[in-house]
């Protein structure tokens, strides 16, 4: 689901047992906490936990609402508390009215797995975007959801609090460009990608 003036992508990730964990929910207000409910509600689905791969503004507008609604876990890296910190600060900037997100609940890291019904995740640390960036990497269904630090023909800016390009570049080929490259790529704004087509046509990685 797409939100907010970001254009951010929430992530709804279920299996048949019907249990789900919501990735960046970047809802912003009430009409796009609905949008997102009702779409849970729609699927019969059972949320468990919230899971961030990283915490700029855009990506943890729902959070505090969620937790509230749903009475579930958040988790993200450790590093990254210091941008909930200043969510509401930042937000203003943005113009967004941001209601104070929760620390996590438990905090992840490279190598942890994120478990939901029958299905897991293996997270991998890639900073560069953000001080505690992390992807989540799913290898029976060969999928990889990395937030800000891999788009579609670009990679994330290192322009912001946290950002370092060198760390950035490091991170994107150690840990995602020695995936399969039929390894789709769902990243934190844009369409979707695979790890392939960005080897040969990315730009910033050719």
């Amino acid at each position: 689901m797409v939100f907010n003036p970001f254009q951010e992508n929430t992530y709804i990730l279920y299996d048949e047992t019907k249990e789900c964990i919501i990735v960046d929910a970047g809802c912003n207000g009430a009409a796009e906490i609905d949008a997102l409910v009702n779409f849970i509600d729609s699927k019969g689905l059972k949320p468990v936990k919230l899971v961030n791969t990283h915490c700029h503004v855009d990506h943890v507008l729902g959070i505090s609402a969620l937790v509230k609604k749903y009475n579930i876990p958040f988790e993200a890296h450790e590093k990254e508390i210091p941008y909930l910190e200043i969510a509401v600060t930042n937000g203003k900037v943005y113009g967004f009215v941001v209601e104070q997100p929760p620390m996590p609940t438990k905090t992840i890291k490279d190598g942890d797995v994120v478990k939901f019904g029958n299905s897991e995740l293996k997270v991998f640390d890639v900073p560069g975007h953000s001080f505690g960036s992390v992807a989540l990497y799913s290898e029976p269904d060969n999928f990889v959801i990395v937030g800000d630090v891999l788009f579609k023909g670009s990679i994330g800016r290192t322009d912001l609090l946290g950002g370092d390009y060198d760390q950035l570049m490091k991170s994107i080929f150690g840990k995602l460009m020695v995936l399969d490259g039929g390894t789709i790529v769902f990243p934190g704004h844009g369409p979707e990608t695979n790890i392939g087509s960005e080897l040969v046509s990315n730009p910033f990685l050719t």
